[in-house]
């Protein structure tokens, strides 16, 4: 999307260092945390996971 780590944060009304957590996989989103961090992307959850 081009967005710094920080904007998406923002988008979804989260932390930076969280969403470096989500990435790094330091910690696991809750499923809330996923549909608005698919929201934000402006995809379905279902494709978040696709290709894992």
């Amino acid at each position: 999307m081009g967005m710094h780590q920080q904007a998406f944060a923002d988008c979804g009304g989260f932390a930076r260092t969280y969403m470096s957590r989500i990435e790094t996989g330091a910690t696991n989103p809750s499923i809330n945390a996923i549909k608005v961090l698919a929201d934000a992307l402006g995809v379905s959850i279902s494709a978040l996971f696709e290709g894992m």
